[in-house]
């Protein structure tokens, strides 16, 4: 829609196409829309850490604090010495599910995802802490953005291969057609916990060759690729180390290997 009044022969509509280069790609978020996470949804990934196939997904919310755009970096959390690296498929949903046979038939495309997540989270605790793991601000890249549910093969199960490069070397490649939980049961189980609404995103979850698998943890520098097919590259570098004010590092922080005491 024209914001101004007049003709539309009078208004100056060039054809120069925009260059990539002379603009930045936004995280592909509506303001208000929730972004869930499911986790534990390929096999081989939890083989090679030694676990079986849960018996329903397990979730998490991220807040939109977290998301970062396509080539904005990734800023390193100051409370983990495990920075890991997770190519997932992120379904974008259209409208509500309401009464609808198969929940992808909702959405309105997809996009790609980098769920980066501090591994050691949780560790003095000997439990899970998601919270610390996959909510920490800016470390969660999404982009570039939206391909539209036909151009990734339409209502149901997408296959699609994933890889994710690291400095240029391969760590992660897998198919989405490998979920443990496909794309509707996933959308069911969110569904019937919270009502999905057109703009909610959801992280759909990671295949094998993650650092945890191997020891091997991002730092400051590096360069993630997170691609899929038919719809695109998500490209983020990982920032410096956030640093806490003297403030900031006081009381029971939880941080896995770090002493605060030493930098104030």
């Amino acid at each position: 829609m024209l914001a101004s009044k007049g003709k539309l022969s009078e208004k100056n509509l060039s054809a120069e196409q925009l260059q990539a280069a002379s603009f930045t790609l936004l995280a592909p978020i509506e303001p208000g829309a929730r972004i869930f996470g499911v986790g534990l949804n390929y096999l081989e990934h939890l083989k090679k850490l030694g676990s079986e196939a849960p018996p329903h997904p397990l979730s998490y919310l991220k807040p939109d604090s977290a998301m970062v755009g396509h080539r904005e970096d990734v800023l390193y959390p100051a409370v983990t010495e495990q920075l890991d690296y997770e190519i997932e498929l992120v379904a974008v949903v259209a409208r509500e599910l309401a009464n609808v046979q198969f929940p992808s038939s909702c959405l309105l495309g997809y996009t790609v995802g980098n769920d980066v997540s501090a591994r050691d989270a949780g560790q003095a605790l000997g439990r899970l802490d998601l919270f610390t793991q996959k909510a920490m601000d800016r470390t969660t890249p999404v982009g570039p953005w939206i391909e539209t549910a036909d151009g990734v093969g339409g209502v149901g199960q997408p296959e699609l291969h994933l890889m994710m490069t690291v400095n240029g070397q391969v760590r992660q490649q897998g198919n989405t057609r490998d979920m443990i939980f496909s794309v509707d049961e996933i959308l069911n189980y969110l569904d019937a916990r919270c009502v999905l609404r057109p703009g909610d995103l959801v992280f759909t979850g990671s295949t094998s060759g993650v650092g945890l698998e191997t020891g091997t943890f991002l730092k400051p520098g590096d360069l993630m690729e997170a691609r899929i097919e038919r719809i695109g590259v998500l490209s983020n570098s990982i920032a410096a180390r956030r640093q806490l004010s003297c403030y900031r590092k006081q009381g029971a922080l939880g941080a896995p290997g770090r002493s605060f005491e030493s930098e104030i």
